[in-house]
């Protein structure tokens, strides 16, 4: 890939960002060539950099979400650090923030103000449930918004509920923030009109709850925890094979039960069985097809299993460790891991999903709390580490 000029070369972004779904939706504008200010506290900055310290001495979560970023360090709460920001913000394309509820607000960076300082300044506010209605005073984490949205309810196995084991809420608001920037910043570019954005985790991950949500709504009962497997399609799910492997398979149509039932089970008078004919009719009688499964992969090892499923074009996987996804053929195959630099070392990183083709994405360093502070405060005209500031001639504010 080239390292031609990005899509998003020549946008600046300053983000009272912490924890993941505004760096999250910054270090994807970041990838793309957007200068992102990162704004943080004195005296430790985004109260991420400290969830642990199992990257050479840094947080993970960090250092995922906060390449390519300049870190500014501001007391934002004092008249110096307030001028400081409102000259970044006068040369900003977008402001990211997701602050404490109301904490925007009670700084006069609410998206109507800034509008009538900064009629140009795409504002993204992300939120735990929305600037307004009857939660927007209310904190919120994503293990909450899980819970808050139903998702805990359809995950885990009948006996317990069980948390996604990623932060999924925060994701979500994350990519939707995302896309909504790029879209402000498109009709801005084409109309001349500025929007601000507005993103809550709860709306975000509701949205992931569409099938669930219909379901429920229509049939009268929700989806079933069932485990790793599917809670409406069957047979979809892991089984056991003899080396004490596990394979999940995944049958989405009739054709694909007749393949399984044939070259699979190697039993094709299972194709007809009126007890397994139909998905709904395999789904009420998932514990009887689970046994003839389970025998049947008892007898073969989960590399005979796989082969048998890809003959029969059957989609499978292998239940993997998070190291076995660290080795994983097509990472590697597919050349998607770059070295970046972070104050304690270099990680391998791995690239964006989504990178137009040809263009090598930026994989610049995640950068100390407060490392660019002296640079950017003198670009502004400005002295000083982002509590006491002492003036500078004035240089242009655009």
């Amino acid at each position: 890939m080239s390292t031609a000029r990005l899509p998003l070369d020549g946008i600046t972004v300053v983000s009272l960002e912490q924890a993941v779904a505004a760096p999250f939706a910054t270090r994807q504008l970041a990838d793309l060539g957007a200068r992102v200010i990162k704004v943080e506290r004195p005296g430790g900055g985004d109260f991420a950099r400290r969830y642990d310290e199992t990257v050479h001495g840094q947080s993970s979560h960090f250092v995922w979400l906060n390449r390519s970023k300049e870190s500014v360090t501001l007391d934002v709460k004092t008249p110096e650090g307030r001028e400081a920001l409102e000259r970044l913000l006068a040369r900003a394309d977008v402001f990211v923030q997701n602050l404490a509820p109301g904490a925007a607000a009670r700084l006069g960076l609410s998206a109507a103000a800034l509008a009538e300082r900064h009629p140009s300044l795409v504002v993204c506010d992300i939120s735990g449930y929305g600037s307004d209605g009857p939660w927007a005073d209310r904190k919120a984490y994503d293990l909450l918004v899980q819970c808050e949205t139903g998702v805990v309810s359809v995950t885990g196995s009948p006996e317990e509920p069980a948390k996604v084991g990623i932060a999924i809420a925060d994701i979500a608001a994350g990519m939707y923030a995302f896309s909504g920037i790029l879209t402000a910043l498109y009709e801005r570019r084409d109309t001349g009109v500025t929007r601000s954005v507005e993103v809550s985790l709860f709306e975000a991950l509701a949205e992931w709850m569409g099938y669930p949500a219909y379901y429920t709504a229509y049939s009268g009962a929700q989806p079933p925890r069932v485990g790793a497997a599917h809670a409406t399609i069957a047979p979809y799910g892991p089984y056991p094979a003899s080396d004490g492997r596990t394979v999940l398979l995944a049958i989405q149509n009739e054709r694909e039960w007749a393949a399984f039932c044939a070259h699979v089970l190697d039993d094709a008078a299972l194709t007809d069985d009126p007890r397994f004919h139909r998905n709904s009719s395999r789904v009420a009688r998932r514990a009887e097809l689970d046994a003839i499964v389970t025998a049947r992969f008892a007898e073969l090892d989960a590399d005979e299993v796989v082969t048998l499923l890809d003959r029969a074009g059957i989609a499978s996987a292998r239940l993997n460790t998070v190291e076995d996804f660290l080795a994983h053929p097509v990472l590697s195959g597919r050349d998607r891991w770059r070295d970046v630099d972070t104050p304690g070392g270099p990680v391998r990183a791995l690239l964006p999903p989504a990178t137009p083709r040809g263009l090598e994405p930026r994989m610049a360093p995640v950068p100390a709390a407060g490392e660019h502070t002296a640079a950017v405060l003198a670009e502004l005209g400005l002295d000083g580490e982002g509590t006491q500031l002492a003036h500078k001639t004035p240089q242009s504010e655009r």
